[in-house]
């Protein structure tokens, strides 16, 4: 049938994933960083992903096209719910428990004077594993800052110990859809990385973005330095 659907110029996509998120029947993805129209019939052509991209890819067209399937969007959606409970139910990464920090007698004083504020030490943005372009610019020469993203808040000297002077890119192996090691393979090989810091915490599920970020050095056929530093959920580098 002839009827209106979305179409998207990958030359000027950036990569930032806006319209993806925007797109509530599922039917765009990224695809090596660049917005793709993953299934004609989840597209109802209402254009909810238009207003949402900065650098106006996308576009209605009419041509030939699957009608819009209402039915399968909700069983997609329905499915990739299901999946999501069954990912968050019986980690052990999600099991409860109280951090308990030293008391001390000494009263406590109000300061002299206000504190410094901390600077941040983000260099880029995004930070998004599945949103940050392969190619951007800033990987060229770059120490790459691998981190799953709890890692900055159970850690009070984050910005200063890993952050600085580092390209950060930051995922959740639990959360989100998908393995990060092929984005990740494409951004050692593709650009000139000089080191490979990576940043877990000490939960098991955390896990997955140290394994997808080696297999990616690995698949890079680069040799460059890397370390992995696990952090504990009470805020501690383990050793």
């Amino acid at each position: 049938m002839i009827r209106k659907i979305i179409k998207i110029d990958e030359s000027k996509c950036n990569g930032c994933g806006l319209c993806a998120a925007a797109c509530h029947e599922g039917a765009i993805g990224m695809v090596n960083g660049v917005a793709k129209l993953m299934r004609e019939d989840y597209c109802d052509g209402l254009g909810d992903c238009l207003p949402a991209c900065p650098t106006g890819a996308i576009t209605f067209e009419e041509r030939e096209a699957p009608a819009y399937d209402h039915e399968a969007v909700m069983r997609a959606k329905a499915l990739k719910e299901s999946i999501e409970k069954t990912l968050f139910s019986g980690c052990p990464g999600s099991r409860s428990k109280a951090i308990v920090r030293e008391e001390t007698s000494e009263p406590v004083q109000a300061p002299a004077a206000a504190p410094q504020k901390a600077a941040s030490q983000l260099m880029q943005w995004p930070v998004q594993i599945k949103l940050a372009p392969v190619n951007a610019p800033y990987f060229d020469g770059a120490n790459l800052l691998i981190a799953a993203d709890c890692t900055a808040y159970a850690y009070g000297n984050f910005h200063q110990e890993f952050m600085r002077n580092r390209i950060t890119l930051i995922g959740c192996p639990k959360l989100d859809e998908g393995d990060y090691a092929e984005k990740l393979t494409e951004i050692i090989a593709d650009n000139d990385i000089k080191s490979v810091t990576i940043v877990r915490m000490e939960v098991p599920c955390c896990g997955g973005i140290e394994n997808a970020a080696k297999r990616a050095l690995q698949a890079s056929g680069k040799f460059i330095p890397w370390q992995v530093v696990t952090i504990t959920t009470d805020g501690r580098i383990l050793e």
